[in-house]
């Protein structure tokens, strides 16, 4: 408890009163002791009235579990139990690194001396987050003195990858009616490498499709029908080194390339293929073998739990080395990294060209949308111009980059956050369909 801002400016207004009886006589003397007297009693007065902080009970209902970038909903309950009620409430809650600052918010008690609040929490990454303390500040009914309670708060909250929206993005794309009924179910029948089933020859397919001797058995032309091949070998290698822990839209590139890399295993594991997770930074960090079935999904989002932020440097040499060592047959290995330049990039290009030789490696990586929005930017002061150029540089050694992965047979993506999950799936529809993995 301590004074208000009130308090010292009467205080100070009192303090001319203490030359009065230079002034008027000796007489007067006792009239600066009797206004301190008066002031020190109303603030001892308004300090008793404000009540004692523990006669204020606070529930803390935290939620259970968060997803990065989905805010969550804490709800806090205050009850007087005081005759007298503060007017205005001041409450701030200091949180842990994982979840992003709430600011200060006044509240205001309601008829049955209660305050219900629920402030948004929203994590940027991945782990356990906590709340650190809550403080409540409030004057007492005179404003002359001010009460603070700080509490220690011990909730803990798992915040794990946005799965929500992987699943209602992949149950969006499995309903919807081109997927039932458009182009791309079509595209794994007819092409391929797998029998699908026998048909009635009519004119207008390849005559090399004809099956004679299932023509012979049933007295009429039937011709054979291919579908993609299924149960493909996919990995999905995450790099979880220093540059993945930069930001992007406010939420790490490591846990934008999970959501995407979880929404392809979800897809993929409902196309019939075996997918497995594999981490690495300075070095292995993680492997999850290849499994099939829908069944295997929520051990995969299980796993991606154990890929850490690091400040490493990533080192292509040792991490691929590892991966290529434990893939047996030929699989997709989706490599989700990033580079800062062409120089620092070569060692990360002569080891994927290296892996690329046994199997099929499509390379991922994220484009901060701010680069690009400096570039557009209207130079409109030297700092601008500059800030463009390089910019600009950095999206051309990019481009570079890319361009050389490409000519040694690998597949690249480098597109913005928001962009990178439809483009990894149309990705792989490609792949399936032109049959590149067998």
């Amino acid at each position: 408890m301590r004074p208000t801002t009130r308090s010292a400016v009467l205080m100070f207004v009192g303090i001319p009163m203490a030359a009065v009886p230079v002034f008027l006589g000796g007489q007067y003397w006792m009239l600066w002791f009797s206004y301190l007297a008066v002031l020190l009693v109303l603030m001892g007065i308004d300090g008793v009235m404000a009540g004692p902080r523990r006669r204020i009970d606070i529930k803390i209902t935290a939620p259970e579990q968060m997803f990065i970038g989905r805010p969550g909903d804490l709800r806090i309950d205050y009850c007087f139990y005081t005759p007298i009620v503060p007017v205005r409430l001041d409450m701030l809650i200091e949180t842990g690194s994982l979840l992003n600052s709430l600011p200060k918010s006044t509240l205001y008690p309601d008829e049955n001396h209660q305050i219900s609040t629920t402030p948004k929490l929203t994590a940027n990454r991945r782990g356990i987050a906590c709340l650190t303390h809550l403080w409540l500040r409030w004057n007492g009914p005179l404003g002359l003195m001010r009460c603070i309670r700080q509490t220690s708060l011990e909730n803990e909250i798992p915040v794990a990858p946005d799965i929500q929206s992987v699943r209602s993005a992949a149950l969006a794309f499995f309903g919807s009616r081109e997927m039932a009924a458009g182009s791309k179910l079509e595209e794994f029948s007819g092409d391929g490498s797998e029998f699908d089933r026998l048909r009635e020859f009519v004119p207008g397919l390849d005559h090399r499709s004809i099956d004679w001797k299932a023509s012979a058995r049933h007295n009429k032309l039937l011709s054979r029908e291919f579908r993609a091949e299924r149960n493909h070998q996919i990995i999905i290698a995450i790099d979880t080194g220093r540059l993945m822990s930069e930001e992007v839209m406010g939420i790490p590139k490591l846990d934008h390339s999970i959501n995407s890399g979880l929404l392809l295993s979800w897809y993929s594991l409902r196309a019939g293929d075996r997918v497995g997770l594999f981490g690495f930074d300075n070095g292995f960090n993680l492997f999850r073998p290849p499994l099939g079935g829908v069944s295997a999904f929520p051990g995969l989002h299980l796993a991606t739990a154990k890929l850490q932020y690091s400040q490493q440097e990533t080192n292509f040499t040792l991490g691929l080395a590892q991966l290529a060592t434990r893939l047996k047959q030929r699989s997709l290995v989706i490599v989700m990294t990033d580079f800062v330049d062409t120089i620092a990039a070569r060692l990360m290009e002569d080891n994927l060209k290296r892996l690329s030789r046994k199997h099929l490696v499509l390379f991922v990586s994220l484009r901060n949308p701010q680069l690009e929005s400096m570039v557009n930017a209207e130079p409109d002061s030297i700092r601008n111009m500059a800030r463009s150029v390089v910019a600009s540089d950095i999206l051309q050694e990019r481009e570079i980059v890319l361009m050389r992965l490409r000519r040694f047979g690998i597949q690249t993506i480098d597109s913005a956050p928001g962009d990178v999950s439809p483009e990894l799936l149309n990705t792989y529809l490609e792949i399936k369909r032109r049959e590149l993995i067998a």
